[in-house]
């Protein structure tokens, strides 16, 4: 990466970072996806019951290694038959670690996330004893205006396609809804395939640290 832009990407996510703090998260900055595990690392205890949403920004971390580890006891929904993976999404309130990434930051602090099935927004609003965010810089946005408009162009889209969902927005490339006067937040396609269902907002947490976000130097995931 260019160093000018390289400076310029840290400034922003030192500033995201601090907001983060001031609405009661913890925030670790990894400069690269490499980082990232060691950083998690120290975030786990022994004998941790750990599982994690569908992220591809986990797996680009190279995270799998670690929380399979013999130290943990990882719930690992790819392990799954199909019958059996909404009891692992019950079974993911009692975690004492879930891992996820975020639709996308805003510079303020605050996460914004959009599900289908909402396991993984059900987990980060509660449940889960700690939950850790892992995000390339390519999800900090500077509001949720934005926010809204990352997920209809930059992440529902290739998720559909990941998820093999027949959706408008996996044939175009951005939601339907873009192209709509006066829009609300929430619109988009409809039928069995659309998995922008329900939407989470994390601004100040009540408790303290239990949200702690790793913002890394790299891009990584939709």
């Amino acid at each position: 990466m260019n160093e000018n832009k390289k400076i310029i990407i840290e400034k922003r996510i030192q500033k995201t970072g601090e907001n983060l703090r001031k609405n009661n998260m913890e925030f670790y900055y990894a400069p690269q996806k490499e980082d990232v595990a060691d950083i998690v690392k120290e975030l786990l205890n022994d004998g941790d019951v750990i599982t994690h949403g569908g992220t591809v920004s986990m797996t680009e971390c190279g995270l799998n290694e670690l929380i399979s580890s013999p130290a943990y006891r990882y719930l690992d929904r790819s392990k799954c038959a199909p019958e059996e993976v909404a009891d692992l999404y019950r079974k993911a309130f009692f975690a004492d670690v879930y891992i996820s990434s975020s639709n996308a930051i805003t510079e303020d602090g605050v996460l914004y996330n959009v599900d289908g099935n909402s396991n993984r927004i059900a987990a980060i609003a509660y449940g889960p004893k700690s939950v850790i965010i892992i995000a390339g810089y390519n999800k900090i946005v500077r509001d949720l205006e934005e926010a809204e408009i990352r997920v209809k162009q930059e992440a529902a889209p290739p998720n559909c396609v990941r998820l093999d969902c027949h959706t408008p927005c996996a044939e175009t490339g951005e939601c339907i809804s873009l192209k709509k006067d006066g829009r609300q937040i929430y619109d988009g396609c409809g039928g069995d395939g659309r998995i922008c269902c329900n939407y989470l907002i994390s601004a100040q947490q009540r408790h303290k640290g239990r949200i702690k976000v790793i913002l890394v130097g790299e891009e990584l995931g939709f």
